[in-house]
């Protein structure tokens, strides 16, 4: 065995599968600190709704928790008034989770994401499969597992908190893992967001139910929304000045997707990589971290118009189609507008129709 791998021999794999790592409670716990820090001056409690998995509900008490622990004065969110969890199951429609949409779920789009990645395997991967093979005798890695190899640096790195990065993150240089972040790019792109011709679709009932949020207006939707919950003031209130929703990483891609955020871009190629600045700010890294977050601000700054500024992780993402100011705002009346993909059920109609993937 080469030098820098020895590790490997006594290696053990954590034994824990879709839960919440020591790290990611920690994140949460301080997304929540700074959330409350920088909106908790706005009135009435934070609304929080969970799509209903373990990891995500989770995450979703820890930011509570961070929360009410910068606000003090007794402050508990995460009460039965505040605190909201969606189901995930067959059925049961959830705007946190896509699963509705069975041509998206089963027909040629579910695959689209994968063939892409497969066509910049090809070309990226297989210079680092052949130094490992050559590394490790016997170990005989295909192209995908030497992408499982990759995995268990990020994954293995925020196991525990305070930990150093995983011994698995020297064995590849910088530019192997630029190619490893473009490689999961292109999963979400033509996964689940612009890329794919249903992508945006999955995010369509969440944005409707955003309007619903910035305009004061009931839910307005035949997709993917839960009529009983967003007709129902105790499961979807109107006129709060504080929501949180926690969801999942391909799901956010979708409503991003949905709101036209990198709309402006050009389908990712695959025969060659894009740096995020390239892509117009658009990378897997960028847009879903570990403890990813997109926050819509609805403000007024001194006019009579009210603006919506939208950020993804930190980053202010220029709107399209609404004539944005240098800051990237539109008024609230144009973004509206702007959503008329949404509005008008985004295609949802093909979601129980026979649809073909964009071709290649």
């Amino acid at each position: 065995m080469e030098h820098g791998y020895e590790f490997m021999r006594d290696y053990n794999p954590a034994n824990e599968t879709d839960r919440l790592t020591e790290l990611g409670e920690e994140q949460m716990l301080d997304l929540g600190r700074e959330f409350e820090l920088r909106y908790g001056h706005l009135p009435q409690k934070v609304f929080i709704r969970a799509s209903g998995s373990e990891r995500v509900i989770m995450s979703a008490r820890k930011f509570s928790s961070g929360y009410d622990e910068s606000y003090g004065d007794g402050m508990k969110t995460d009460d039965e008034e505040n605190f909201i969890i969606i189901p995930e199951r067959d059925g049961f429609n959830n705007t946190l989770d896509h699963q509705a949409c069975t041509a998206f779920e089963q027909g040629p789009a579910a695959d689209l994401g994968h063939s892409k990645q497969k066509a910049w395997l090809e070309s990226w991967v297989a210079p680092i499969t052949e130094r490992l093979n050559r590394d490790l005798p016997g170990a005989n890695l295909s192209l995908i597992e030497t992408v499982y190899v990759m995995d268990q640096c990020p994954f293995n790195s925020v196991v525990e908190q305070d930990a150093p990065p995983s011994m698995f993150c020297h064995m590849f240089s910088s530019d192997e893992w630029s190619g490893y972040g473009y490689y999961q790019s292109l999963g979400k792109w033509y996964g689940h967001g612009n890329g794919n011709p249903l992508g945006p679709t999955q995010g369509v009932g969440y944005v409707n139910e955003l309007i619903a949020r910035l305009t004061g207006q009931p839910v307005k939707d035949h997709t993917s929304t839960n009529s009983t919950l967003d007709t129902d003031p105790k499961t979807f209130p109107i006129g709060r000045a504080l929501y949180a929703d926690f969801s999942h990483d391909n799901t956010m891609t979708s409503i991003y997707a949905a709101l036209g955020l990198y709309s402006a871009n050009e389908d990712l190629p695959v025969t060659h990589m894009l740096s995020p600045e390239e892509a117009q700010g658009y990378s897997a890294a960028w847009t879903v971290p570990f403890a990813g977050r997109m926050y819509v601000e609805k403000m007024k700054c001194g006019g009579e118009d009210e603006l919506v500024r939208i950020l993804v992780n930190d980053r202010v993402i220029p709107l399209q189609g609404c004539n944005a100011d240098k800051l990237g705002r539109c008024t609230l009346d144009r973004f509206v507008s702007s959503l008329e993909f949404a509005r008008h059920g985004g295609r949802w109609q093909e979601c129980f129709a026979e649809t073909e993937a964009r071709p290649s």
